[in-house]
C-alpha cells in the first residue's frame, strides 16, 4: 500500500496536488462518525441495530465498492490482530462490570448458566462443527478444526442488544448471554492452539509440550491475574479516596490501566489474557457489590448524583458504586467506537475477499443446527425455560472474537487454504450481523412483553 493516494485536486484554480492516504481515511471516518450523530435517534426507532448499517458502508468503501480503502488481511495480519484485540479487551472488561450477581448466596446459581454455555457448549460446538465441515465440504480435519475454533466464540461487542442492561435486574436470558460472551472468547483459545498444533505451526507461537497443562495453567493464571488486579486496584483506589481524599478522578485511566495490567501480566505468565480481563471486570463489580452491602445499585447511583461527584467519590457507601459506574460508563462509550470500527473493518475485508457460497452453508449449519444442539446439551438438566433455551440458541452472535482469531491465525499459518478460511469466516460474520441484527430487537421486545405479562 503506497503512502500517497492518486486522488488529486480537480479545481482549475489550484495547483495539482496529491492527497495523503491517511488524510483520506480521516475524512472518511469524520464524515461517518458525524453522520451517526444525526442517525442514532432514527436507528432507535427501527427494528435493527447500527451494525447492520456499518457493514454495507464498509463493503462500499472496499475493493468491491468504490475502492477507497484497500486492506491486505494476510500482509497486515499482525497489525489487525492488535487492533481487534484492543476492541475485544474493552468489551470483555465492560461485560464483567455489568454482571452484578454475587458468587455466593442468593442468586449465585445463576452463574451456572454462563459457565455451562461458555465451557460445555464450547466443548460441543468446536468438534461437532469441525466434523460436520470436514465431512460435508471435504476440508482436511485440522483445517476444519481451525475454522470451527475461529467461529466458535459468541461476541461481546455486537451482542449489546441482548446483554444485561440493568445491573440490578439479573434477567436469566441476558445474564446467560452476557456471561457466555465474556467467557468463550477465552475458552476458544485452546482450540485455536490445538488446531495450529495439528497443522504443525505452533513453534512460532508457543512451545506446547503438554497441551493439558497448557490449558489448565492458562485458565487458572488468566482468571487469577484478572481477579487479583481488579480486586486490588478497586480496593486501593477506594482506600485512598475514603481515607486520604486521594486518587480522585481519572477513572478513565484506571479502566485502561486495569485492562492493560491484567492482560499483560496474564500473557507474561502464559495465562489466557481474555479470561484475565473479563475476570478483572467481574472482580471490580464484586468489590462494589460487597462494599455497598448488596444494596440496589440504582438506589446508590441516585444518592450519589444527589450528593455530587466530589462527595460521592469519598462517601463510605456511595464511593464503590460511583467508581464502578463511572468506569463502566467510560468503557461503554469506547465500546460504541469499537463496534463502529470493527464492523466497518468486516465490511471492508468482505469487499476484498467476497462472499463464499461455502460460508453461507456453514453459517446455516452453525446457526440452525450446531448452536441449538450445543446449547441444548450444555443446558441439559438445568431449570432454564424452553423459550429461554431457544432464544439463547438463536442469539449465538458471531463477530469481533472470530475476526480477532482469524487475524491471529493468519500471522502464522500461510497455507493456500487460508484464503478459503478467510472467505468462510467473513461470510459467516456478515450473515450473523445481518440475521441477528434484524431479529434481536423484535425478539427481545416479544420476550419482554411475555415477561411483563407473567410478572417476572
Amino acid at each position: 500500500m503506497s503512502s500517497i493516494s492518486d486522488v488529486r485536486a480537480a479545481s482549475p484554480y489550484l495547483p495539482e496536488t496529491l492527497i495523503d492516504i491517511p488524510t483520506v481515511y480521516f475524512l472518511i471516518a469524520g464524515v461517518l462518525l458525524t453522520f451517526m450523530v444525526f442517525l442514532e435517534s432514527v436507528l432507535e426507532r427501527l427494528p435493527f441495530n447500527a451494525a447492520m448499517l456499518y457493514l454495507p458502508i464498509g463493503w462500499l468503501l472496499g475493493s468491491s465498492g468504490v475502492g477507497l480503502i484497500h486492506i491486505d488481511l494476510r500482509a497486515h495480519a499482525d497489525v489487525l490482530t492488535v487492533i481487534t484485540r484492543v476492541a475485544l479487551l474493552l468489551s470483555l472488561f465492560t461485560v464483567g462490570l455489568k454482571l452484578r450477581v454475587a458468587f455466593r448466596g442468593e442468586g449465585s446459581r445463576l452463574w451456572w448458566l454462563p459457565l455451562r454455555l461458555g465451557v460445555l457448549s464450547m466443548l460441543i460446538t468446536v468438534p461437532l462443527l469441525a466434523i460436520s465441515i470436514s465431512f460435508l465440504f471435504g476440508m482436511p480435519f485440522a483445517v476444519a478444526m481451525l475454522l470451527s475454533a475461529i467461529l466458535a466464540p459468541t461476541d461481546p461487542v455486537l451482542a449489546s442488544d441482548v446483554q444485561v442492561k440493568n445491573v440490578d435486574d439479573p434477567d436469566q436470558l441476558r445474564f446467560s448471554l452476557s456471561g457466555e460472551g465474556g467467557l468463550n472468547d477465552g475458552s476458544a483459545f485452546p482450540f485455536v492452539i490445538l488446531a495450529l498444533i495439528l497443522l504443525g505451526v505452533t513453534d512460532e507461537i508457543a512451545q506446547v509440550h503438554h497441551f493439558g497443562w497448557f490449558v489448565a495453567w492458562g485458565v487458572a493464571a488468566g482468571i487469577g491475574c484478572g481477579a487479583l488486579f481488579g480486586w486490588a486496584m478497586s480496593r486501593l483506589v477506594l482506600f485512598a479516596r475514603q481515607r486520604f481524599g486521594l486518587a480522585l478522578g481519572m477513572e478513565e485511566f484506571m479502566a485502561i490501566g486495569i485492562i492493560m495490567l491484567s492482560y499483560g501480566v496474564a500473557e507474561l505468565v502464559h495465562g489466557i489474557g481474555f479470561l484475565s480481563v473479563f475476570a478483572a471486570g467481574l472482580a471490580m463489580r464484586q468489590v462494589e457489590s460487597a462494599s455497598s452491602g448488596n444494596k440496589p445499585a440504582g438506589e446508590l447511583i441516585a444518592a450519589a448524583e444527589d450528593s455530587g461527584k466530589s462527595a460521592a467519590a469519598v462517601h463510605p457507601e456511595q464511593a464503590p458504586v460511583y467508581l464502578t459506574e463511572t468506569v463502566l460508563g467510560f468503557n461503554q462509550q469506547l465500546e460504541h467506537f469499537a463496534e463502529f470500527f470493527m464492523v466497518l473493518l468486516m465490511g471492508i475485508l468482505l469487499s476484498e475477499f467476497g462472499i463464499s457460497g461455502e460460508g453461507v452453508l456453514i453459517a446455516g449449519l452453525l446457526f440452525f443446527v450446531i448452536r441449538p444442539i450445543a446449547v441444548g446439551l450444555g443446558l441439559l438438566g438445568s431449570d432454564t425455560e424452553t423459550s429461554h433455551r431457544w432464544l439463547i440458541a438463536w442469539f449465538g452472535i458471531r463477530g469481533v472474537g472470530s475476526l480477532y482469531y482469524l487475524c491471529f491465525v493468519l500471522q502464522f499459518w500461510h497455507d493456500k487454504l487460508n484464503v478459503r478460511i478467510a472467505q468462510d469466516v467473513l461470510t459467516v460474520l456478515a450473515l450473523s450481523v445481518l440475521l441477528h441484527g434484524m431479529s434481536s430487537a423484535p425478539l427481545m421486545h416479544l420476550y419482554w412483553r411475555k415477561r411483563a405479562k407473567s410478572g417476572r
